[in-house]
């Protein structure tokens, strides 16, 4: 697996002033500006492709990555056409994150789709993404999509295709990774996690006869840098417990950075030694300490690689 220098990105925290954070992103000279979305949740939260199309007009070099876009919510070919669009409008920025989604079933519901199909239902997507994103005049006839000599008007800039980074936690994840992906962006995930589900994914692209050369690990993972260290646990702990709607108190440390420059970048390095080669710094305290925590992990953390 590829060994290039280390990326880092951040994430919108806030379907709010999406262009002035962006911006304020850009300017704090992160790699990688990441959005996730759902349909419904706990809290206010955007839509992917939404959100960084506003970024891609108020930023001019960041990539954009849908961190993540839940793909079996979204008719395939439609989707295609919207990820090409922005890979388009941005001019050859677009990373598309993607996951099977289904914590909150009620957006599958409302959507239609049922929850026991989110599987093979993105699976089905990958297959047209990867076809009508690197090919023309497709035909192509799978368990929920039907595609008649179908091309896209305009194709995606970039060549053969914007990249698939795979989200997800268990083994069927992994091998989604390994067969479509070209990285892997686990999330709640210790180090020692992120290491074994490197080495899967290597087994099962070699099971598929894949070659995985320039696959890349990567890492989304919730952040809070501040120089008082008991604050940054605490702000961590109190947001991502109100966000999942269960205790976190006990879980911060096991999955988030939080604490000070030092603390965290101590902890960090173990996902470095881990493999991980793309890692996503979600911003985790109350909207008013966004700003602040940003510069934190801007310059308290990532100026140190």
């Amino acid at each position: 697996m590829s060994n290039d220098k280390i990326q880092f990105g951040t994430t919108l925290r806030s379907p709010f002033n999406v262009a002035r954070m962006a911006k304020r992103i850009e300017a704090l000279g992160y790699d990688i500006l990441a959005c996730g979305e759902h349909v419904t949740f706990h809290g206010d939260t955007a839509n992917g492709i939404v959100s960084l199309s506003v970024a891609a007009g108020a930023t001019e070099k960041i990539k954009l990555m849908s961190s993540i876009t839940l793909l079996p919510l979204y008719p395939p070919a439609l989707l295609a056409k919207m990820g090409a669009a922005l890979d388009a409008a941005s001019n050859g920025r677009f990373m598309l994150g993607v996951g099977v989604g289904g914590e909150y079933p009620k957006e599958f519901v409302a959507c239609g789709i049922p929850v026991k199909q989110r599987g093979s239902r993105t699976d089905d997507s990958l297959e047209v993404l990867e076809r009508v994103w690197s090919g023309t005049n497709v035909t192509y006839s799978g368990r929920y999509t039907t595609l008649d000599d179908f091309s896209l008007k305009p194709m995606p800039i970039q060549k053969p295709r914007p990249p698939i980074w795979i989200s997800g936690r268990k083994d069927v994840a992994m091998r989604r990774a390994a067969r479509y992906g070209d990285g892997w962006l686990p999330y709640m995930y210790t180090p020692e996690q992120l290491a074994e589900s490197i080495t899967k994914i290597r087994q099962f692209g070699e099971e598929i006869g894949r070659d995985l050369a320039d696959f890349k690990p990567g890492l989304f993972i919730f952040t809070t840098v501040h120089e008082d260290r008991k604050k940054a646990v605490d702000m961590a702990a109190a947001t991502l417990s109100k966000q999942y709607a269960q205790d976190f108190s006990e879980l911060v440390h096991k999955y988030a950075l939080a604490g000070n420059p030092d603390d965290c970048k101590a902890r960090l390095n173990e996902y470095i030694e881990a493999g991980a080669r793309l890692v996503l710094l979600s911003p985790c305290c109350p909207d008013a300490e966004v700003d602040a925590n940003l510069e934190n992990i801007a310059k308290g953390v990532v100026a140190a690689y």
